[in-house]
């Protein structure tokens, strides 16, 4: 074989996939799934990288052949969303106190230590006070033993950033701890928000270190030698020494590889995407082949970042949405994500056996049919921070699945359990839209009889249940999920394309994702613009409906079900550098290129050396991402005086240089 492979690799909710694409001939070789194990998931990164070199037909030659592996992950959302991380000290340098207070960290980050202390800079890039170095290292000597990572934010630092690189050499220097500087993460002069993405990025260094070096494990241990690249969330790749820095920028990663794989498989330059997974629902719009980015910065956990990433909109609807009732009796479809009866029949028998049991007592059990065990992977977890009560209750639970019934004794129990799941503790399994599929044989990787039983069992919870009526009732209720799920998928793919918030009852949009297009004596109809390119495991099971119902065009590209791990493959790199012209008056004008500013005279003279400062960190970058020969393109955004003629009329400028590439 020849050494001209590349490997992608992406962890979503329920499946880690991987592929083997030959760069040449732009053709997939090998794919293959493995379990996503949410309490390691550098266990489901191994066994995906195993079994795709395995199905590749000569694991030895293709690790000798691959040039290049590449990671999308869903970590770095997952972690912020979620609220874990580890413990951080964050330094505030020139803020008062209301500044502070703006940046939301205290309410972000529970436990967080926070330090304000004098220094900063003015917008010209001036010191406006003397760092305060006492009582820095007196922070940290206080925190060092309590805190695995420190964020250190300076006013005005994206126009001097001396202030916030000296304080990181004390850190290193007093704790030997990571530290991120917010001018490395974001240009614009917002200090507290800039502060909120230095904060949750030192939050999740640690989480994201580790999962590198398991991948680096893996590839080591399959003699795999190339380097490992990660997406970012704009949908362009770093290495993985930046990322360990910066994973913050791997912020929907995962969505954005999935935009890049779906434009590989359908071919399209015009098009819809809509990845639907596990857990989620993903929409973007391309356009010219490329998507839009998010200018204001990536919303995650209710928190506004300043990381550049796809403009995506996301949605809790995926094939392991959890099945449940309103308080009408109404089929609802919750975002929180369980995991498929079927899949726990296929991986524990005995699931099965528990539930043939409930359905066969004739007093019924509660909570029949749902399930708390161990996340996948998840050995001897931390336990100091739970409640007595919560050690008790996840005492219960162990790593085959065990029935609810036999855990929950009350409200309170059911409130500790909830907690323990929101923790990533417990997982908890029930019946599912993969279920549905499952029981109307449109899935079969998984227990159908598990499925079957699961949907008899809901069946009763609510409904009379004849025990002579075999399956049918079962092919029913699975029949209104399937609906639920078409219907609810219509939803979020017209609300996504309106721009307007997730469409609820309005008698058009009812008519359309209902299927009947009736509204009395007119025919209602909304249809996308574009084709939708549908990619993700449960695609071609619900979006033929959809389709239908909506009137479009829906592309299920061939391997659409490993479109992320693709995307990870076939994903470019860009190195891109920002520098800030501003004046000082009378035509003389500050050049920030990182360091101290240098003063220039003359409008014209100010860009040229900013745009050569531009170009230069650009290129150095491109060379530390591995692109010999990059191209450089420069845009420059200025502000001029009207009416004021030559070179006086400048009044600032932002110039950005950026350059593209192949990862190999």
């Amino acid at each position: 074989m020849q050494r001209n492979v590349a490997i992608g690799i992406d962890t979503g909710g329920t499946y880690t996939d991987a592929v083997v694409v030959d760069v040449a001939r732009h053709a997939i070789v090998a794919k293959a799934k493995a379990l996503t194990t949410r309490g390691d998931l550098a266990i489901g990164v191994a066994d995906a990288l195993g079994a795709v070199l395995a199905a590749s037909g000569d694991a030895a030659a293709t690790a000798r052949a691959t040039t290049l592996v590449s990671l999308s992950t869903t970590l770095a959302t997952n972690a912020i969303v979620e609220g874990h991380g580890s413990a951080i000290g964050v330094l505030l340098i020139g803020f008062d106190a209301a500044m502070a207070d703006r940046t939301g960290i205290a309410k972000a980050i529970e436990g967080a230590r926070i330090l304000r202390a004098e220094g900063g800079h003015d917008h010209a890039g001036d010191e406006a006070a003397p760092l305060d170095e006492a009582a820095i290292i007196a922070f940290l000597r206080d925190t060092k033993d309590a805190v695995e990572a420190y964020a250190i934010t300076s006013q005005y630092s994206v126009r001097n950033p001396i202030h916030e690189h000296r304080a990181r050499a004390l850190v290193r220097e007093i704790t030997g701890r990571p530290a991120t500087v917010s001018s490395d993460l974001a240009q614009a002069l917002d200090a507290p928000r800039r502060a909120l993405t230095a904060a949750l990025n030192a939050r999740i260094v640690s989480r994201i270190v580790a999962l590198i070096g398991a991948v680096r494990a893996g590839m080591a241990r399959h003699g795999i030698e190339a380097p490992l690249m990660i997406v970012k969330g704009d949908g362009t790749l770093a290495t993985a020494e930046q990322i360990a820095e910066r994973p913050i920028e791997t912020i929907l990663s995962g969505p954005a590889a999935s935009i890049i794989g779906a434009k590989f498989l359908s071919g399209l330059a015009d098009f819809v995407v809509s990845d639907i997974g596990g857990t989620t629902t993903d929409i973007a719009e391309l356009q010219g082949g490329w998507p839009r980015l998010d200018r204001t910065g990536a919303l995650v956990g209710g928190h506004r970042t300043m990381v550049q990433a796809v403009d995506m909109r996301t949605f809790g609807l995926g094939g392991d949405s959890e099945v449940a009732l309103d308080a009408a009796g109404r089929l609802e479809l919750h975002a929180r994500r369980i995991m498929p009866l079927s899949m726990l029949g296929a991986r524990f028998p005995g699931v099965i056996a528990q539930m043939r049991a409930a359905l066969a007592d004739p007093e019924g059990q509660a909570y029949a049919g749902r399930f708390a065990l161990r996340p996948l992977g998840q050995d001897n977890p931390a336990t100091a921070h739970l409640s007595a009560r919560e050690r008790e209750l996840l005492g219960l639970v162990g790593a085959a699945p065990t029935p609810l019934g036999k855990i929950l004794r009350g409200p309170l129990a059911r409130r500790t359990l909830d907690r323990l799941v929101a923790l990533g503790l417990v997982a908890l399994g029930g019946f599912t839209p993969s279920d549905a599929a499952h029981v109307l044989d449109l899935q079969s990787q998984w227990s159908r009889e598990a499925a079957v039983l699961g949907a008899l069992l809901f069946f009763r919870s609510t409904r009379m249940l004849d025990p002579s009526a075999g399956e049918a009732p079962a092919i029913g209720f699975a029949q209104e999920v399937f609906d639920a799920v078409v219907e609810k998928t219509g939803r979020v793919l017209i609300a996504s394309l309106a721009g307007v918030p997730m469409a609820g009852s309005e008698p058009v949009v009812r008519a359309v994702v209902e299927g009947h297009g009736r509204l009395g004596g007119l025919v209602a109809r909304l249809s996308p613009a574009w084709p939708v390119v549908a990619v993700g495991g449960p695609a071609p099971v619900f979006y033929p409906e959809v389709g239908r119902r909506l009137g479009c065009e829906v592309v299920l590209p061939a391997d659409g079900d490993v479109a992320n791990a693709l995307g990870a493959a076939v994903a470019m790199i860009k190195a891109r550098a920002v520098v800030e012209i501003s004046s000082s008056g009378m035509g003389e004008y500050r050049v920030h290129a990182g360091g101290r500013p240098v003063s220039v005279s003359g409008g014209a003279a100010a860009l040229e050396l900013a745009e050569q400062r531009a170009r230069a960190a650009a290129l150095e970058r491109a060379r530390l991402f591995g692109l010999r020969d990059a191209t450089v393109e420069v845009a420059i955004d200025r502000i001029d005086l009207p009416n004021v003629p030559g070179d006086f009329s400048l009044v600032a400028a932002t110039v950005v240089a950026e350059c593209f590439g192949a990862a190999m």
